[in-house]
């Protein structure tokens, strides 16, 4: 009887479990949260939110913002390998994080006392506040510049400063003896001296109003009047018509209580959000916020054109962001309340995500802000476009 001869068993690919975490790493950005669940060993899963510049975006499938490029700066530091997925809100995408979907949730994510009490965050990589955006038309600038003008303030300095050219004149007409001179007698005394005042004021033809040494002084006095004057009537009109400009487009908002009654635009699930609802709360009585969610905070702005919206809640860094891009439009907008709750922004851990890895993202963050790549980064996420 003849006996088959056994082969010997062929030990397991050695190359498969590469080839995985390969094709894992290059899958495409803003793949689905279900195809995502499945954790392969190694990769983590990495979550943001679209349309929170300049935190987290997706322009042509390329992640890019703030908080996506110091996470991958993280990951290169570290050689973690991730896979991108994307998620509709910031309480979509912590409520994934919270049931182990998501094992970093990447963005500016405010760590406010409720989310800490429901998750672990990294270590913070910035500190933020709210802010709120309104927007005023450019005949506003107009409007402001002839309140200005009309305003008393003005007319004190103008007044002011015709006064002293006014003495000086009068000092002028005794040091240079025009009562006894021809010419006075020729025009007269009040015609001589209206000339003389003028020509103090203005500045062209001092050489023949005087004759003395002491006349020359004066004439001198006069032009240093004249230049300083100059510059406290422009600074004066800069800073005022600045600062009426930004009275008319703030309104009536200066605090947050005043939003009471506005139509105020916040992205859904945002700190922004949960604020104005715990105002609402706060006071029953007084008119209530009625909030606006906005897919994207860059919606607001047409909204805010058409008069739909009369105000945008949202992190400072995020409207500083907008309106930066937003110079060469018809539309200025302005942000009359500014550090509005400021809180510390990290990533947020998965409860799944390991004690190991936890560690190597954290000392990763410490070691980027301490080099100044922090900052870096945030100067050319503000900086690029829209």
């Amino acid at each position: 009887m003849r006996h088959r001869r056994r082969l010997p068993s062929r030990p397991a690919r050695s190359w498969l479990p590469a080839l995985t975490l390969a094709l894992a790493t290059l899958m495409p950005a803003g793949l689905s949260p279900l195809l995502a669940a499945p954790q392969r060993q190694g990769v983590l899963r990495v979550g943001a939110v679209e349309g929170a510049q300049p935190c987290s975006a997706r322009r042509d499938g390329v992640w890019q913002g703030l908080a996506v490029q110091l996470w991958s700066a993280v990951a290169s530091r570290d050689q973690l390998a991730f896979v991108w997925s994307s998620w509709p809100s910031t309480r979509e995408l912590l409520r994934a994080t919270a049931r182990g979907e998501v094992d970093v949730a990447v963005g500016c994510i405010n760590v406010s006392p409720d989310r800490l009490a429901l998750l672990n965050f990294s270590l913070p990589f910035q500190e933020d506040g709210l802010a709120v955006m309104v927007l005023r038309t450019r005949l506003d600038l107009g409007r402001a510049f002839l309140a200005t003008l009309l305003g008393p303030e003005l007319l004190q300095l103008l007044g002011g400063f015709l006064l002293i050219n006014l003495l000086l004149a009068l000092f002028t007409w005794r040091l240079e003896d025009y009562e006894a001179q021809p010419g006075t007698w020729q025009l007269g005394r009040r015609r001589t001296f209206a000339k003389l005042f003028q020509v103090l004021v203005t500045g062209p033809g001092g050489n023949t109003i005087v004759t003395t040494i002491s006349g020359n002084a004066v004439v001198i006095c006069a032009y240093v009047v004249r230049i300083v004057a100059a510059s406290l009537l422009v600074g004066f009109l800069t800073v005022n018509v600045v600062r009426e400009s930004q009275n008319r487009a703030q309104g009536r908002i200066n605090s947050l209580e005043d939003l009471h009654g506005l139509q105020v635009g916040v992205r859904p699930g945002s700190v922004s959000e949960n604020l104005l609802l715990e105002l609402n709360a706060r006071n029953p009585a007084a008119a209530r916020v009625r909030v606006v969610r906005l897919p994207t905070l860059a919606a607001a702005v047409p909204l805010l054109r058409a008069g739909t919206l009369e105000a945008v809640l949202a992190d400072n860094l995020q409207l500083t962001y907008l309106l930066a891009h937003q110079q060469g439009s018809r539309f200025v907008g302005s942000l009359p309340l500014q550090g509005i709750r400021p809180e510390s922004q990290a990533f947020a851990y998965s409860p799944r995500l390991d004690r190991a890895t936890i560690e190597r993202i954290d000392l990763a963050i410490s070691s980027l802000k301490r080099s100044g790549i922090v900052g870096k980064l945030r100067r050319e996420a503000i900086a690029a476009p829209l």
